[in-house]
């Protein structure tokens, strides 16, 4: 039977970081702006990853979020002098090098005896395919069912994604910074409060309340008034706006809330968007840890910028990881023109018709050519009518194909239009578009099996 200090106990974990390129003020300020015991910092995404791995090519010391090193430096107070505790998927391709990062940092703020990292590894599978294809497995595309086998040639990185279990052996161990790679993003809220708790692995309702905690703190501000929708004109103080935090007990309800004297608002409509967010099958979010029931998710107000989250249920995960590839694409180059009123929608149309026809002429051949008239219809398309009345429209086309010089011959077609196309038009000041690669995402399954993690503590 669980003791009254053991369900007394409080755990909050804030959010900081939503995304590699959030807000830069957000960590320092939820250390600062009242108690925490954990800080959050999510960073990756699919595309993140591919990225990380491009720097990493180019320079084996990188291949992480070094955005994460000057997080940490406005935290060495917190976390050096009172006790927090930081989680973070920063280390993207090379966790360890995350980690030098770091205490290259703690030295020069002269906190470096007061900072122990565990690093997070096994997640990177790349120099790994190979074997795991002639092993059998197969890594099928989720949404294709194409074998792996016909782009391995194209690949440039391959990460599993890895549950809380291997960032809770490194609380155990005695970190009070986690960076892993390629972990969950709702890992990191998930794994202090399994530590904390003592939560077994099997304690299926529980670990799902954490699954939850860790999908409403995962994006940052975006649960507390940042990209709210829900009577969004009077949502105070975005400029101000506070970062999540998640008080959680043992019992497995936590209040979602933020600092006194913040701006933005927690309010049930805002953690429902939240929670929406990315969902998929109510029935079954899926997790390396558990399999979490969305639709048993209550929601109750409990005072000003508070929201009691109960009544979760979950089961057993599947024996799979998600595994998240990004591989060579192609090119591609986009460029705009705007067009003013009168008749803004009619010169733009007639700028692609041109440019399209000038494009066939030159013999020039894509997988795509995408056009958009911002400003009339390119969020809504035909349900925004036909954008005849805009007071202006961004003309915008991109193309994408594997052919380098033809993407690099379109992009200079565009500024022609400037005087030889139709008229009343503007926006050409920032030159010829780019040419860019295109890294596409394959999600693929694998068996838990053939994925092993590892945890080292660096001081």
């Amino acid at each position: 039977m669980m003791s009254d200090a053991a369900q007394d106990k409080v755990v909050r974990v804030a959010s900081g970081q939503g995304f590699w390129g959030d807000w830069l003020e957000a960590p320092r300020r939820q250390v600062e702006g009242g108690p925490v015991d954990y800080l959050m910092l999510d960073y990756l995404a699919e595309v993140t990853m591919s990225i990380v791995q491009k720097q990493k090519e180019r320079d084996p010391r990188l291949g992480y979020a070094r955005d994460f090193i000057g997080a940490m430096e406005s935290v060495f107070p917190a976390v050096a002098e009172r006790g927090v505790k930081v989680i973070a998927n920063a280390g993207g391709v090379n966790p360890m090098a995350c980690a030098d990062a770091v205490l290259e940092a703690a030295s020069k703020h002269g906190v470096r005896g007061k900072i122990r990292i565990g690093v997070v590894t096994g997640d990177d599978i790349l120099d790994r395919l190979d074997t795991l294809l002639a092993e059998g497995h197969a890594l099928n595309n989720m949404d294709t069912g194409e074998p792996l086998a016909g782009i391995r040639d194209r690949v440039l990185s391959a990460n599993a994604y890895i549950g809380s279990t291997p960032i809770v052996e490194a609380l155990q161990q005695g970190a009070n910074v986690v960076v892993t790679g390629r972990s969950t993003d709702t890992a990191l809220t998930m794994a202090p409060l399994r530590h904390e708790f003592g939560w077994a692995a099997d304690d299926w309702h529980r670990l799902a309340a954490g699954i939850v905690a860790g999908h409403i703190l995962e994006c940052g501000a975006q649960c507390s008034g940042g990209n709210c929708l829900h009577e969004w004109r009077t949502i105070p103080d975005l400029a101000n706006v506070g970062y999540p935090i998640a008080e959680a007990r043992a019992d497995g309800t936590f209040t979602i809330t933020k600092h006194p004297g913040t701006g933005g608002r927690v309010s049930v409509p805002s953690v429902t968007e939240q929670l929406v967010y990315e969902m998929g099958d109510p029935h079954a979010y899926i997790t390396p840890d558990v399999v979490a029931d969305f639709t048993s998710i209550r929601l109750t107000a409990d005072g000003e910028n508070r929201v009691k989250v109960h009544g979760i249920t979950g089961g057993p995960p599947t024996p799979f990881l998600k595994v998240s590839i990004a591989y060579r694409a192609g090119f591609k180059a986009v460029g705009s023109l705007v067009y003013a009123w009168p008749d803004a929608m009619e010169k733009a149309q007639l700028a692609d018709r041109v440019l399209r026809e000038r494009l066939d002429r030159l013999g020039l051949r894509f997988d795509q050519v995408l056009s958009e008239f911002v400003g009339a219809t390119s969020t809504h398309g035909a349900l925004a009518g036909d954008g005849r009345d805009a007071p202006e429209v961004q003309y915008r086309i991109g193309v994408r194909g594997g052919d380098r010089a033809a993407v690099e011959r379109f992009t200079r077609e565009i500024a022609p239009l400037v005087l030889n196309g139709p008229p009343s038009v503007t926006g050409f000041a920032g030159g010829r578009p780019k040419v860019e690669e295109i890294v596409a995402y394959w999600p693929a399954l694998l068996d838990k099996r053939a994925v092993s993690t590892a945890v080292r503590i660096v001081e």
